[in-house]
């Protein structure tokens, strides 16, 4: 069972809330296929903020696949820092964002041009008012809309989950072991630990042969 990172915003109830739903639906609608892994979990407000960040980040390197909400008028930057350390990881991803607003400098992609055009990543771009107004039209009451638009989207998800699962590997298989040395080494982990985690979750994606 691939495992996935779910990486987005989580400072307020409605983004905790929302990611927690979200990977439920996507376990559901794969039937488990895909499991998800929510930094949420992890988080203790009595860790300093470099604790926080180093956790993230081995959990990110060690996870199969990463899913990056690109929610709001700005994406928000942690999400953005993960995204390109799972680029340098050769970390399948998938960008969602089901925010129908629209921004960027781009005509592609409704955010900034530097995050779009990488290998191995997809993009769903959902527009959720109109997923909740057709959810809300087949009847019953706002939560029964809810949950309908919810599903939908965890449907749309696996989906491209599945797709990214088919990317061969980008990563030149020369290259793979230095690359993740130095991963285990660019953000100056406070835990001595790291650098074998990040050698393990190595080993493990290339038996997996998610990496060369």
């Amino acid at each position: 069972m691939p495992s996935i990172y779910f990486a987005g915003e989580l400072f307020n109830a409605k983004h905790l809330i929302g990611n927690s739903a979200l990977a439920i639906a996507i376990e559901r609608q794969s039937n488990g296929e895909f499991i998800c892994r929510l930094p949420q979990t992890l988080e203790q407000r009595s860790n300093s903020g470099q604790q926080i960040r180093d956790q993230d980040l081995e959990m990110l390197i060690d996870c199969d696949i990463a899913i990056f909400n690109f929610d709001g008028t700005e994406v928000d930057s942690g999400t953005v820092v993960e995204f390109m350390v799972a680029k340098f990881a050769d970390i399948p991803s998938l960008l969602l964002r089901t925010d129908f607003r629209k921004g960027g400098d781009q005509g592609e992609h409704p955010w900034n041009l530097m995050m779009s055009y990488y290998p191995r990543t997809r993009t769903c771009l959902l527009d959720s008012i109109s997923l909740y107004k057709e959810a809300l039209a087949k009847g019953g009451h706002y939560h029964e809309a809810s949950s309908r638009m919810l599903e939908n989207i965890a449907l749309r998800v696996v989906e491209e989950l599945r797709l990214l699962l088919q990317a061969p590997p980008c990563l030149p298989a020369p290259l793979t072991a230095p690359v993740y040395d130095w991963l285990g080494m660019f953000a100056q982990f406070e835990n001595p630990d790291s650098a074998q985690k990040i050698r393990i979750a190595l080993k493990n994606k290339k038996s997996k042969g998610l990496l060369n």
